[in-house]
């Protein structure tokens, strides 16, 4: 198919590519960043576009309270997403702005040339190169710097995804959105703040202190998250940077009625829950909301996710649905004498018992989330260390922190001055004793000071609660 198109172009074109340039209209792309997509292409023959990118070095923040050079096409990561259409000549334009201090190119996976562009495209700082080529293959990709130590340049997060429409493009959906994963290496551990360097050690290893998407941990929560209507269908263009992970992209709560897999145009499965995404490769991945609420994308080599940062929200407004999701119908007590005994099976104590210590409990129920040292998971879930909202109900609002551990929490709080919304699921099991133990242990521990509880007032507390 190349060739018979490359013949059709040569005959039309007189055999050269620069007269066919002058012969078809021109436009500038539309370029997006992340999120956002460039609008469907609706013309139904080629054009020349043309596309301006410039590469910026910048700082910008990784996470809370931690700053990172990235090196950038467009000044974020991931670089500005480039929609074009199968067939289009598309004239490429690197800028390096001034004040860069090295050198950068471009390789774009979509174009058929030595390095992709690379070749043609290096560009001192304060210079600007051009470029030319057809768009041959549709199909979703990757592009990003090639420069040497090319490894360095993506790292930095010079990567980004380009979209050759086919000519018939895909079915028309409601919303579509720009998602890119990247691993980046530091030489502070996750969360350690200020402007943290590159550490090529750890990133030869591959054993990257952030794996995050759209470029910084929390990019896609809270009011960054992305937006649905219950009714409409998503198609989400997954991209992943790397250099070196490979992502296992998973929306938890929906299922993938399409995938388009490493961003082909042809729909291979259905029904899937979780697809790879390869280093320096893509997928596009469609679904339907079905219902409201907040879905969480994640890298499901979880801990990425949860301890690392590779997590982002979709959160769905609209009516509810009983039939596909009804939400929680019984919430009762289950103790140990109604359980039914495995055949084999030895029954074996509960480790939470009274007696207990606060650190014991709090380690076996709550470090998951809160961490060892109560510091939380930046964005995901807040800090009990110095915290002030801990400290306010300590004081004002007693009964509330008893009613948090026993009924859970969920929606919007705001901890030392930083925004949370998630949800903390009820701690069952827990005796008066050890409730009380662990409250005093909380607002005891790093760095809290509180009036310790007493059973009889956590007594009191819990048969208000259970009243309501």
């Amino acid at each position: 198919m190349k060739k018979i198109f490359l013949i059709i172009i040569g005959i039309g074109c007189f055999g050269n590519l620069l007269s066919c340039k002058s012969s078809l209209p021109i436009e500038k792309a539309v370029l997006t960043f992340a999120p956002e997509v460039p609008p469907v292409i609706t013309r139904t023959s080629p054009a020349k576009v043309i596309v301006d990118l410039e590469v910026q070095e910048v700082v910008n923040q990784l996470a809370d309270g931690v700053e990172y050079t990235f090196w950038t096409f467009g000044g974020k990561v991931p670089g500005k997403f480039i929609r074009v259409r199968e067939g289009d000549i598309v004239e490429f334009h690197l800028a390096n702005h001034p004040a860069n201090k090295l050198p950068h190119n471009i390789d774009l996976h979509a174009v058929t040339g030595p390095g992709g562009g690379a070749t043609s495209s290096f560009t001192a700082p304060g210079h600007k190169s051009q470029f030319t080529f057809t768009a041959l293959n549709a199909g979703l990709y990757v592009y990003h710097c090639a420069t040497a130590p090319v490894g360095m340049h993506v790292a930095n997060g010079m990567y980004g995804l380009i979209y050759v429409q086919p000519k018939k493009a895909l079915p028309k959906v409601d919303r579509e959105y720009y998602v890119m994963q990247g691993d980046f290496y530091t030489k502070g551990v996750f969360s350690e703040k200020g402007l943290q360097p590159f550490s090529m050690e750890k990133a030869i290893d591959e054993k990257p202190s952030y794996v995050v998407f759209n470029g910084a941990v929390n990019s896609l929560v809270g009011d960054n998250a992305l937006k649905a209507k219950v009714g409409e269908t998503i198609r989400l263009f997954v991209g992943n940077g790397g250099p070196n992970l490979v992502s296992s992209f998973h929306v938890i709560g929906e299922i993938f009625d399409k995938v388009y897999q490493e961003g082909g145009t042809s729909t291979v499965q259905e029904n899937v829950q979780t697809t790879l995404v390869p280093a320096g490769g893509s997928a596009i991945v469609e679904f339907r909301m079905d219902v409201p609420g907040t879905f969480i994308l994640v890298d499901h080599s979880i801990f990425r996710a949860f301890n690392k940062g590779a997590l982002g929200m979709l959160k769905a407004e609209g009516p509810e649905n009983k039939v596909i999701y009804s939400g929680k119908e019984v919430d009762e007590n289950y103790i140990e004498s109604q359980a039914h005994p495995q055949a084999g099976l030895k029954s074996e104590p509960s480790p939470l018992k009274a007696g207990r210590s606060g650190a014991t409990i709090f380690e076996n129920v709550c470090a998951m989330c809160h961490q060892q040292e109560g510091q939380g998971l930046s964005g995901v879930f807040p800090p009990l260390a110095k915290s002030d909202y801990l400290s306010h109900l300590a004081v004002r609002d007693r009964e509330k922190l008893v009613s948090i551990i026993l009924k859970g929490l969920s929606g919007k709080i705001t901890v030392n001055g930083k925004e949370y919304n998630n949800v903390m699921t009820p701690v069952s099991g827990l005796s008066d004793e050890e409730l009380v133990t662990i409250l005093n242990y909380i607002i005891s521990s790093w760095g809290n000071s509180g009036k310790p509880f007493t059973l009889e007032e956590v007594k009191k507390a819990k048969e208000k609660i259970e009243s309501r």
